[in-house]
């Protein structure tokens, strides 16, 4: 098969959280039709364990360690470089060496590249066809930052995300193609960079309907009579954390106070001090790492993703409207996402009153499936039939080769 270069920021393997859900697919997707010479960083001591799982996918792997704390420092060095602080954060010498090895070895001729940190490894090599998968606009992602934050980290975020955006306009426009994690972002990185439109596309996320399958028979985590709320997601992201926060501090006291069995579990990886301190209030369980996530959607009454910063396609609302469940969410959470057709069982609420009063309906009861959520996933977030866009236009790129 010919060979294909795939740099990602973070080893795509376990697909459990956002970013590692979609390059999982999209390297699992590559693999079946070229040869891939991977290169990565492992952020997470956990994560060395994983590494026969990719290799198995690849042809050649490089896979560098990267300490979050000795990156934050050397990040340092755009403040006077003048470059987004994203760069220097990942950038390490051994992966250019090993890229400009592997390039000059495989003679490579095509190369993705996932997440814009990534993309300074290639610069150099437009004779190549180049395809950046930014996923998200992370540089809005950081202007959001900044305003939920005082001086003067505010100060350094509003900066991170300027400097990001002139980075991500220059990838754009000196690549031959960019992808989106959907219609919407798109639209919101043309509206900023109008002269990178022709070579902006998108594809939609998918969701593994056969793992999460509400028919499968799951284990119930939540002690008799409980009502339970659940929010997903790796709780050493930022905005996962302060979304939990906020929840549990305005919105589930008055939950709280309407119904004493209720009870709001915060699941994922890594909780952050602030978020294990909520354990400490009544009715609130922080379930840290778990092996399974689904028991504790399969069961829940109303699953919750209060998130007041976010970007792009949120996988946990679309692996729990595959378990059918009713969710309520903010409506930033839900950019990117056409769910009018699914009505009164996913539904966004902003001001408190609008969150206790949303939740309420699905409190009486035994928990309660919605099979249209499930038949809507299916339809729109399937990954074969979304990645068939890559597929398009590495076969493009191949057409042009051939020609030229």
């Amino acid at each position: 098969m010919e060979p294909l270069l795939f740099l990602v920021h973070r080893i795509p393997y376990p697909p459990n959280k956002g970013d590692k859900i979609r390059s999982y697919h999209l390297l699992e997707h590559l693999a079946q039709h070229y040869a891939i010479h991977l290169g990565t960083f492992i952020d997470d001591p956990e994560d060395w364990s994983y590494q026969d799982k990719v290799k198995a996918l690849c042809a050649s792997t490089c896979f560098l360690p990267l300490n979050p704390r000795q990156s934050r420092v050397s990040s340092l060095k755009g403040l006077w470089t003048g470059q987004a602080l994203t760069l220097p954060y990942y950038y390490q010498a051994p992966l250019q060496q090993w890229v400009d090895a592997v390039m000059q070895r495989e003679q490579i001729r095509h190369i993705v590249v996932f997440s814009s940190s990534m993309a300074q490894y290639v610069e150099r090599y437009p004779q190549a066809y180049r395809l950046m998968d930014f996923v998200d606009l992370d540089s809005d992602k950081w202007t959001q930052y900044a305003r939920a934050r005082s001086w003067p980290m505010n100060q350094l975020y509003r900066r991170e995300g300027r400097r990001l955006l002139d980075y991500e306009r220059h990838i754009a426009a000196t690549f031959d193609a960019s992808l989106f994690v959907s219609a919407h972002e798109a639209g919101v990185f043309c509206e900023r960079a109008p002269l990178c439109t022709p070579k902006v596309h998108w594809y939609n996320n998918g969701v593994d309907t056969r793992y999460f399958d509400p028919d499968l028979t799951h284990p119930n985590p939540y002690p008799p009579a409980q009502i339970a709320l659940v929010f997903t997601g790796a709780m050493d992201y930022w905005p996962n954390a302060e979304a939990v926060e906020w929840f549990s501090q305005t919105i589930f006291p008055h939950l709280r106070g309407l119904h004493p069995n209720l009870h709001f579990y915060i699941v994922g990886s890594n909780p952050t001090d602030s978020v294990r301190q909520l354990a400490d209030r009544e009715g609130i369980q922080v379930t840290g790492r778990v092996p399974d996530v689904r028991p504790y959607l399969a069961h829940a009454h109303l699953v919750v993703a209060p998130l007041r910063i976010a970007r792009g396609i949120q996988n946990k609302i679309l692996e729990a409207l595959a378990m059918e469940k009713p969710v309520l969410t903010s409506p930033q959470a839900m950019e990117g996402l056409e769910t009018g057709a699914l009505g009164v069982g996913c539904q966004t609420a902003t001001q408190p009153e609008e969150w206790v009063m949303g939740v309420q309906p699905w409190l009486q009861g035994p928990p309660q499936r919605l099979a249209s959520h499930r038949q809507w996933v299916t339809r729109h977030f399937d990954w074969a039939t979304n990645l068939g866009t890559v597929d398009d236009l590495l076969s493009s790129a191949r057409t042009r080769q051939v020609a030229s």
